[in-house]
């Protein structure tokens, strides 16, 4: 009896040293710090491409998921305001350039001619009037006539020579054809008209919208048939060859991050390889929402900070998105 009561005694001892001994590692792992993942995410360079001219989509020429090349045609935009004002322009031109050639080329032959018929006309009236204004003077002088006779004679033979002098300088302007200024004019109007057309063939040029780099075609915003204003994004492009990665690090764990340093992370959708990056950029996030309060612990708030870091080398099938992690030594 005696034994079984000692047995009883040593098993209940066993039993509470092996639930001590689990309540302890239970609390070791319990309150064991985790350790801290530094996570962030590729990025790369995105391109809006839109035009300087509203009008309606007419053709795409590439589709999301696309490469292509800088200088690359990517979508026509149809827009009836820039031909309605080439066909203006047009019109202008060959209204400036008619004038033109006509202030080149003078009067017409029979504009001329009828200058010069004028013109002979009046010398033959101004023959007539100074023989009549030299006979009455004669008269005049002899008594025969009176002197207001002879001043009305006198007027009208001046008038001849005024008649005379006016057809000849209408003569001399049809010989002479446009004045200078008159030129000088018309070949303005043609250079002003030469700069609308140079202006239409580059509101033209634009409905047609280039790459701007080499890259992907991510996005494309309107649908074929839909109108866009002046400047609306139409695609957007991602320049795959420009990538770079983001984290958000708490100051108290900034010292593993400096300017020009490397780091390694591990990209999940890629595997387990790991990849070096540089540090290209450390620059404090907003407060609003990056600060951590540790004072009531005897600390201090502590700030998170934006780094930005580049890979060393092209990393194979790499994606805007993808998550990284810090990998620490």
């Amino acid at each position: 009896m005696k034994r079984e009561r000692e047995g009883s005694l040593l098993l209940g001892l066993v039993a509470l040293l092996v639930v001590v001994i689990v309540v302890a590692l239970v609390g070791v792992f319990a309150l064991r710090p985790e350790e801290t993942l530094i996570q962030g995410e590729s990025e790369a360079a995105e391109y809006r491409v839109s035009g300087k001219v509203p009008g309606r989509i007419e053709m795409y020429f590439y589709e999301e998921g696309d490469m292509v090349k800088k200088g690359d045609t990517l979508v026509a935009i149809y827009s009836p305001e820039v031909e309605a004002k080439k066909e203006q322009a047009l019109a202008a031109r060959d209204m400036a350039e008619a004038v033109n050639e006509k202030a080149k080329n003078g009067a017409q032959r029979e504009q001329i001619t009828g200058a010069y018929e004028l013109y002979q006309k009046a010398k033959a009236g101004e023959e007539i009037y100074r023989k009549s204004y030299e006979r009455v003077q004669r008269l005049y002088e002899k008594g025969v006539v009176s002197e207001q006779k002879r001043d009305e004679v006198q007027a009208e033979y001046k008038a001849a020579v005024a008649t005379v002098r006016a057809a000849r300088s209408q003569y001399d302007m049809a010989l002479a054809g446009a004045r200078k200024e008159d030129k000088a004019a018309a070949e303005a109007q043609v250079a002003r008209v030469d700069a609308v057309l140079k202006e239409v063939a580059a509101a033209e040029a634009e409905r047609y919208l280039l790459s701007p780099c080499d890259g992907e075609v991510s996005e494309m915003f309107p649908k074929v048939g839909e109108l866009v204003g002046q400047g609306s994004p139409v695609m957007a492009i991602v320049d795959m060859n420009d990538v770079w990665f983001t984290f958000a690090v708490r100051e108290d764990m900034l010292h593993d991050f400096t300017i020009g340093g490397v780091i390694e992370v591990k990209i999940p959708a890629l595997g387990d390889t790991k990849y070096p990056l540089t540090v290209t950029h450390i620059k404090a996030m907003g407060t609003y929402a990056t600060w951590r309060s540790t004072k009531q612990n005897g600390g201090y708030d502590v700030r998170t900070f934006d780094v930005k870091c580049r890979p060393l080398s092209t990393i194979p099938n790499l994606r805007p998105g993808m998550t990284a992690l810090v990998v620490k030594n």
